[in-house]
């Protein structure tokens, strides 16, 4: 999709780009750390909404093992690990999203749980872009909630890494969302 020229009705959602989602981090997506810079190439295109999301759990919270959830404790909230990625320039980030922010529910989707379909409308933004981190999870719940709330969605899919439990998760959370109508581009592709 070459030439895609953003504007006022525009907004970029970046997905959870946190410390624990990085190499290193409490739950690791590999490579995740490397979707930084052509997210930061996005949001350094002037003229459009830039909004981030971050997982805001509280200690123990249900996605935690420990309380029979699937995954590791992860961006608890406060924590360095739940900090944005120091490389990411979250100085261009117009209002940030904390999302499954109770103990009793997860919430994979930047829509599930918030203000943010409000906050689009109220703005007039009818397409997102949505980058950031995993494929398979929050950038797939997050697309698809963006569809249902009436949206136009593009997938950034070089500022996209997935977890891959099983082999070929992201792809086929990709397929996913083409299938809902979300279309695919590349962060070179987007301009002012």
């Amino acid at each position: 999709m070459p030439g895609l020229a953003v504007g006022a009705s525009d907004a970029l959602v970046a997905v959870d780009l946190q410390v624990d989602f990085c190499p290193g981090g409490a739950l690791e997506v590999r490579e995740g750390d490397q979707v930084v810079a052509p997210v930061n190439r996005l949001l350094a295109v002037p003229g459009w909404l830039k909004v981030a999301t971050r997982d805001w759990h509280p200690p123990g919270h249900v996605s935690f093992k420990a309380q029979g959830g699937a995954w590791p404790p992860h961006c608890v909230a406060g924590s360095p690990g739940a900090r944005f990625h120091a490389g990411m320039d979250a100085s261009r980030v117009d209002f940030i999203v904390s999302k499954a922010t109770r103990r009793d529910a997860d919430a994979y989707s930047g829509f599930e749980g918030t203000a943010l379909a409000a906050d689009l409308r109220s703005r007039g933004v009818r397409r997102i872009f949505v980058c950031g981190l995993a494929t398979d999870y929050c950038v797939r719940a997050t697309a698809l909630d963006g569809r249902r709330e009436g949206l136009e969605v593009v997938v950034v899919e070089d500022a996209v890494r997935a977890v891959d439990l099983k082999p070929g998760d992201g792809a086929r959370a990709l397929d996913e969302m083409r299938g809902a109508g979300c279309a695919v581009a590349r962060s070179g592709d987007i301009a002012a």
